[in-house]
């Protein structure tokens, strides 16, 4: 069985080869725009599974979801714009920033608060 650690270097991989000399004409022509219709989709799709509530139609829509995530992070690296890394450290930084009572030394007693505190932090960096 596979470690799940080097799961997601073979993802990377697999899109590097769909998007290389000797990949997949189809996904090489892809473009931001041109996925915007297939990832409604598939959004849509995981909508329709979350509430149906249908624990694998769940796990292979999220599939799908992450290979439009794959497919833009690939695009934009063949462009030279970003990488899936850089993708998933703006997610880590963004999660450990709005999470201060994780992350930091701020105290909370609700829930409601978690969220305001969310929405305050959103806000500020929105402004920058």
């Amino acid at each position: 069985m596979k470690k799940k650690k080097t799961l997601f270097i073979e993802l990377k991989e697999v899109f590097r080869t769909l998007h290389g000399p000797q990949g997949c004409m189809w996904d090489k022509k892809q473009t931001f725009s041109t996925l915007i219709p297939h990832f409604k989709e598939e959004a849509q799709e995981l909508v329709s599974a979350v509430r149906g509530r249908n624990n694998e139609h769940i796990k292979e829509e999220l599939g799908d979801v992450l290979l439009h995530v794959m497919a833009y992070s690939q695009i934009a690296e063949k462009n030279g714009i970003f990488d899936i890394e850089d993708v998933v450290a703006g997610l880590i930084g963004k999660l450990k920033r709005r999470h201060p009572h994780v992350f930091g030394g701020e105290k909370v007693s609700s829930t409601r608060q978690i969220i305001s505190n969310w929405n305050k932090i959103k806000k500020q960096e929105k402004k920058k």
